[in-house]
């Protein structure tokens, strides 16, 4: 073991690092649950120069946790010192939505800081480097980025849809009075928005050592395809009802689980929500989206689950997300030239 900590480090940045997601992110990373237990890393801190006071006292707090995989912990407020030569990007600020903005609005401020990062990336970060984007639209902001980075093949390119996928998942449990981890191969289909559609068609759900559907598990229809469903798809916004602030500990947890499973992953016949590049997918998406599909990954490369059956009710929902995306694409676009 002390001859694989030695290691070459990884280097990776956290950008918003001085906020309250990457708050509950970067103790999980620095100590190895995502990358390895074995795995030496330089964490790069990006924020914008107002907030690096605060950045000082995180890094204060990283150092003072005295982790071993912990080599180097660099804040900043540059772009070329903290894109330089990366192994992976998780890309958490954003603009935040402020009362009375309007989505166009909201969509032009974040097409600014998704290209400069893009651009960033293109000119600093290692080919290879893999990019998880999770600042909202996070579809969009990821879309833009990838067009910005255009020697960075795009399906190095992924936004954060598991948190939806992890609240799917715990909804089902709950229901059956079971723990999280027997819901198997939940599916999030589309925008990281109130439009996904959480799919429970192929889910495999553990009752008592024996893997059932999800319907024959919960045993009520009319709750899988209505309040089930809306739950999910408002679960952000009841957060924010309740703390006053958006989610962060479910998110940073959300993170941890994406990036691993690109890292080491996935098992043989399970399955995962990511927003991935929808060009040349088996199931009618419109192209140049990224667009949140099943995935199973290995050798740091997710491929679509494919032949899954798609049933009208599915369709109907998979078409709304899907071409409530185009828009925002469309609309994204017309503000790169600008």
């Amino acid at each position: 073991v002390l001859f694989i900590l030695n290691a070459e480090p990884i280097r990776v940045l956290v950008t918003g690092a001085a906020g309250q997601i990457a708050y509950s992110l970067l103790y999980s990373i620095a100590k190895g649950d995502v990358f390895g237990k074995d795995q030496p890393l330089v964490l790069l801190l990006l924020d914008i120069t107002p907030m690096l006071p605060v950045l000082e006292g995180v890094v204060m707090e990283l150092q003072d946790c005295a982790l071993p995989l912990l080599r180097e912990v660099i804040p900043t407020d540059k772009v070329d010192v903290a894109f330089k030569d990366l192994d992976a990007a998780i890309l958490v600020g954003s603009m935040p939505r402020r009362e009375g903005m309007e989505r166009k609005d909201l969509l032009k401020a974040n097409v600014a800081i998704f290209k400069s990062q893009g651009e960033a990336l293109d000119k600093y970060a290692k080919k290879t480097v893999k990019v998880l984007v999770v600042g909202n639209p996070a579809n969009t902001n990821c879309l833009i980025a990838a067009k910005s980075a255009p020697s960075i093949p795009k399906e190095n390119f992924s936004c954060l849809t598991r948190l939806d996928h992890n609240r799917a998942c715990f909804q089902v449990a709950l229901r059956c009075g079971i723990s999280a981890n027997s819901v198997k191969n939940m599916i999030i289909w589309g925008n990281h928005s109130s439009t996904q559609y959480p799919d429970i068609h192929h889910c495999k759900v553990n009752v008592q050592g024996k893997d059932v559907t999800a319907f024959d598990a919960v045993k009520d229809d009319a709750w899988l395809k209505g309040e089930f469903i809306s739950t999910v798809q408002q679960r952000g916004a009841a957060v924010i009802k309740a703390r006053k602030l958006s989610s962060a500990m479910s998110a940073a947890k959300a993170i941890c689980d994406h990036m691993r499973d690109i890292w080491t992953g996935t098992t043989e016949g399970e399955f995962f929500s990511m927003g991935v590049y929808s060009t040349g997918n088996p199931y009618g998406v419109p192209e140049d989206l990224i667009y949140s599909f099943p995935v199973s990954i290995k050798d740091k490369t997710w491929k679509i689950v494919d032949g899954l059956a798609i049933n009208d009710f599915s369709r109907a929902k998979m078409d709304a997300t899907a071409a409530e995306l185009v828009e925002e694409r469309d609309t994204a676009v017309s503000f790169l030239g600008v």
